[in-house]
């Protein structure tokens, strides 16, 4: 929870430069607790999206594996579960700093709180590099998605009909999630900089518990896609 007011707000009373309201409340809702309602019930039903765009490409997933087994059994030798698993327990370690970091402003404790979104930042960093490494370590040998395939060397045996879906199913798959990983690195870079100069306290701290929410969901995607890709 974002706050521990229950009560609508005195508007009467005066000199607090605010009304009589929370300086963090707008004048469109009545309490603090209906403001965060608001707000994360706002962000499910952007997660709601977000989840039926990669619901698409899951199902994009599924009818390639259904319809070309064969090639789908020859392709998927390209992806190194090594580091998909490593970039799997970075992601994890990454939701318990962020967790930390809301049970830290509940408590009053910022500096702690602070040092939990930096770890999350790092932590979003590093999977972004070993994503890094994956990727130059295909296009050296012309693993690209669409039209630009051309594969050679290790990878020559895997010119095959259909190839081509395969890997530019797993580049979007795979460029979308770390798109929202930079995203969510943002958003920590935006929490940190709010953070510093103390807008945050245990009576309110909604976009912590937001972003802590978007990130969690950052990171249940990966958890499907793991072992769609790379295991599978």
């Amino acid at each position: 929870m974002a706050t521990t007011t229950t009560e609508k707000q005195d508007v009467s009373h005066e000199g607090d430069g605010h009304g009589g309201h929370h300086p963090r409340l707008q004048h469109h809702f009545v309490s603090l607790d209906q403001q965060f309602s608001s707000a994360k019930l706002g962000m499910w039903l952007f997660l709601l999206t977000e989840l039926l765009l990669f619901s698409g490409m899951f199902v994009a997933y599924a009818v390639y594996f259904n319809w070309y087994p064969e090639t789908f059994a020859i392709t998927s030798e390209a992806l190194d579960w090594r580091m998909g698993f490593i970039n799997t327990i970075v992601l994890l370690a990454s939701s318990l700093t962020v967790a930390l970091s809301i049970h830290f402003v509940q408590k009053g404790q910022i500096k702690a709180m602070l040092w939990s979104l930096g770890a999350t930042l790092a932590l979003a960093g590093v999977f972004l590099v070993i994503k890094y490494f994956e990727y130059t370590a295909k296009f050296e040998y012309g693993i690209y998605p669409g039209a630009a395939f051309d594969p050679s060397g290790p990878y020559a045996h895997m010119d095959v009909p259909n190839a081509i879906q395969y890997f530019s199913i797993y580049f979007v798959m795979t460029g979308i999630h770390a798109f929202h990983v930079i995203v969510g690195m943002i958003v920590f870079i935006w929490l940190i900089w709010r953070g510093l100069r103390n807008h945050f306290n245990p009576e309110w701290y909604t976009p912590v518990e937001l972003g802590g929410l978007y990130w969690h969901f950052v990171d249940l995607i990966w958890i499907f896609l793991f072992p769609l890709l790379y295991l599978i």
